[in-house]
């Protein structure tokens, strides 16, 4: 039973070493794919830091599902109707004229704004480049997918002029008041108010389109 336990150790090992991108590789990889300057890429990497909480939060046991009842309780809240009330008035002008351009209800805008941030106010703390490094290099089940994401970070910084070392967003690398992976914020983020810019961290006509 130990020689069975021993091998299944050293092949998940091996496993995980096989399965995690080598940063020089990833350098060149993304550089080429996004054309891209490789010390460009290779700067924003350097700088980036495994974070344990984030894997550790990826290792919690999945939810179980709820019944409607269940997400009822905890989203149609007194102060998070008020809030998404408040979110409303505000912006109604933005919310008015984007709901008009795409065809999407302006409630329905809101509702997706205010269950993924709270109307914006729970945007995550984690550093997006620590979440994606971290997920890329460190989590090798996943680290597929999130070399990926890592990749299209850096070409979203590079496109948008975006901050690689102060955006930050959810542990899994989820930004903005949509909370968008960075495949998804360059496919569907619009410069909405004509800035030169896609924000969908900070700008709020842009996040609301």
């Amino acid at each position: 039973m130990k020689k069975i336990l021993l091998l299944l150790v050293l092949s998940l090992s091996v496993y995980a070493k096989n399965t995690l991108p080598d940063a020089e590789t990833f350098i060149k990889e993304t550089a080429k794919e996004h054309n891209l300057d490789e010390e460009f890429v290779k700067n924003i990497l350097v700088n980036a830091q495994k974070q344990q909480s984030i894997i550790d939060a990826m290792n919690r046991p999945a939810e179980k599902e709820k019944k409607w009842f269940e997400y009822r309780q905890i989203f149609l809240t007194d102060k998070r109707i008020n809030g998404g009330v408040e979110f409303w008035k505000e912006h109604k002008d933005i919310l008015d004229k984007v709901s008009k351009d795409s065809g999407v209800p302006a409630e329905v805008i809101v509702a997706i704004i205010g269950v993924e941030t709270y109307y914006g106010k729970i945007k995550g703390n984690y550093k997006v480049i620590d979440a994606l490094y971290t997920l890329a290099f460190h989590y090798p089940k996943r680290s597929p997918f999130f070399t990926k994401e890592l990749a299209n970070f850096m070409n979203l910084v590079n496109k948008e002029k975006i901050d690689p070392l102060e955006a930050k967003g959810s542990y899994a690398g989820a930004m903005g008041f949509g909370q968008f992976m960075p495949s998804s914020y360059l496919q569907y983020a619009v410069d909405y108010d004509k800035d030169g810019q896609r924000d969908l961290i900070n700008n709020i006509p842009d996040a609301i389109a």
